[in-house]
């Protein structure tokens, strides 16, 4: 299977902010893009993108779901100077949520929501820690903090199927730590697809929570496929919606056929309008009938 895809949902900005962090980053392109005509939110952007040469995608649906720092992305930068280029860079027009200093896990860091709200976390983790450039980190809370554990262990059951899936806890949180609870998740790390993720617990007061504004798509190679993986993440019935599906933590996925944007892309408009027009009636996707719809 490919890699799982960050998608990210914009109001209208996904071309110009795909374009923005493209530039930001060695060895990043825009791979494809796509308009889906006549969709519930009217005419949509859908571009591919690869930062770091990792795959993304963002869409220009409307204004329904914004982003917050329930999600963000680590960037693992080599050294502080690069910190504080990519800082520069982000932040016009941007929030800090985390002023840029040096902090006991790293002489740079800072977190910041850049112009489009979408949340980066920089870090000076120093040349021979530099696995994966970028990083989503899942920071569960409100009603789901303290499940950090549990969901990452959820998570790697589900794709324990693949080689890849793996996990491990970092750190906890000890005594003293107020209003985080002691004995929960500061800092893990896990993998699913060779897609690496961090995630944490936090108890402080924070008025988010997961949405759909981020998301995570699984490629699927088969119909076995996206049945298993549905089955086994979709939690909320009044979410389930053109492939997408909310899990038990309120966290977004999309579980959707490898060959889709194959099919929506190479400028075969008469095609997408089809794959487009099948999809929109679907909740789970139903391969066999989006092969048909793309044969014409």
């Amino acid at each position: 299977m490919q890699k799982i895809t960050p998608h990210l949902w914009f109001d209208k900005e996904a071309r110009e902010a795909s374009e923005f962090y493209v530039s930001l980053f060695p060895d990043s392109r825009i791979t494809n893009l796509t308009r889906l005509q006549d969709t519930p939110s009217g005419d949509c952007d859908v571009v591919s993108f690869e930062l770091a040469r990792q795959p993304f995608m963002a869409i220009s649906a409307g204004p329904y779901f914004k982003f917050n720092p329930s999600v963000s992305f680590h960037v693992n930068c080599a050294t502080p100077e690069e910190v504080d280029a990519l800082w520069a860079k982000f932040s016009p027009g941007g929030k800090v949520l985390m002023p840029l200093a040096s902090y006991p896990f790293s002489e740079r860091y800072g977190w910041l929501e850049d112009r489009y709200g979408l949340s980066w976390q920089l870090i000076a983790s120093g040349r021979a820690g530099i696995q994966q450039k970028l990083t989503p980190a899942l920071m569960f809370v409100g009603n789901v903090c303290g499940k950090a554990e549990e969901a990452l262990a959820f998570y790697t059951s589900v794709f324990s199927r693949f080689p890849e899936a793996k996990a491990a806890v970092l750190a906890r949180y000890g005594k003293g730590a107020d209003p985080e609870i002691e004995g929960t998740v500061q800092r893990a790390r896990f993998s699913l697809l060779g897609q690496e993720f961090v995630a944490m617990d936090s108890a402080r007061a924070h008025q988010f929570a997961f949405n759909e504004a981020i998301s995570f798509l699984v490629p699927c190679d088969s119909q076995e496929e996206i049945d298993y993986f549905w089955g086994k993440l979709s939690a909320d019935p009044k979410a389930e919606q053109c492939g997408w599906l909310k899990d038990r933590y309120g966290l977004s996925w999309q579980i959707a056929p490898a060959a889709l944007q194959r099919w929506l892309a190479n400028g075969d408009q008469q095609r997408a309008a089809r794959v487009t027009q099948a999809f929109l009636k679907m909740k789970k996707f139903d391969i066999a009938a989006l092969e048909h719809a793309a044969a014409g």
